[in-house]
């Protein structure tokens, strides 16, 4: 495993990278909030199997920090198509979470003819619903004022996390919780333009029958972020994908059921990487 700060259209870009050349790769495209780290569980249950490429987005992590007043996801996409011509990489399995399948979508559209397979988990294609931005606007906003504790902190748990898993008491799942509760609780105000970014984000549905790679598209029935109907409008609009839906799972799937969620991940790359 490597990490470097690596030169990408202006910035350094934090990226941490397996590094077989002799793997079939796969680059896995983080939440809002969250972090390269968010994906520690699937180098563990890819090792040996899948090179793993893990970036964090401009303005985000330990990538640097951008002055505009919003991170577009199209700029995010045009820095992954930079690194990924910066390492050379093709036949790419991407897994993208939350805002990460925003970017996902775009990359896997403009350029299909790089990807060979998709997973897409907690995530969507649409913009925000009007009343739902202004929600979140005024969220990011006291997040970005007072950074994330006391009520910030609590609202993006709340967001983050479905409240099965908020409120359990298996010690995995409680465990999980609690860690990333600790490092979202760290990120700093600065985290806005990025945020701010993800919540006006246009609509993106239009190129999803774009996307040509096979898809798979998971969604947790307690994501009130980014509902399953929204889920179900990014399979419906991929032609080749298929969807599941997770009884009391919220808006991130590999961290809230990773023993569930990575099997059946690994299996559809596994599928699509003979």
């Amino acid at each position: 495993m490597t990490t470097s700060l690596i030169p990408i259209n202006g910035i350094k870009m934090y990226v941490a990278d397996t590094g077989e050349q002799d793997l079939p790769v796969v680059l896995c495209l983080h939440s809002l909030f969250l972090d390269s780290r968010m994906f520690d569980g699937f180098v563990e249950v890819a090792k040996g199997r899948y090179r793993v490429v893990r970036p964090e987005f401009r303005g985000q992590g330990r990538t640097d920090r951008d002055t505009v007043e919003a991170i577009t996801m199209d700029q995010d996409a045009d820095d992954m198509f930079a690194l990924i011509e910066h390492l050379g990489l093709r036949d790419i399995n991407m897994i993208a979470q939350s805002m990460g399948g925003d970017v996902a979508v775009r990359l896997a559209a403009r350029r299909p003819e790089l990807f060979r397979s998709l997973v897409m988990a907690g995530s969507s294609a649409c913009n925000e619903p009007d009343e739902q931005r202004e929600e979140f606007l005024g969220w990011i906003g006291r997040a970005g004022e007072q950074g994330f504790i006391n009520d910030s902190l609590e609202e993006t748990m709340a967001i983050m996390f479905g409240p099965t898993s908020r409120n359990t008491t298996d010690p995995k799942r409680k465990a999980a919780v609690a860690l990333w509760e600790d490092r979202i609780g760290a990120v700093h105000r600065n985290l806005y333009p990025a945020m701010r970014g993800v919540i006006l984000r246009e609509n993106a549905v239009p190129l999803l029958p774009r996307i040509t790679c096979p898809s798979l598209v998971l969604s947790g029935t307690e994501d009130t972020a980014r509902p399953p109907a929204w889920a179900k409008q990014v399979a419906d609009g991929i032609p080749d994908s298929e969807l599941i839906v997770m009884e009391g799972v919220g808006h991130s799937p590999t961290l809230e059921v990773p023993d569930e969620v990575y099997p059946v991940i690994l299996d559809f790359f596994d599928r699509h990487n003979p």
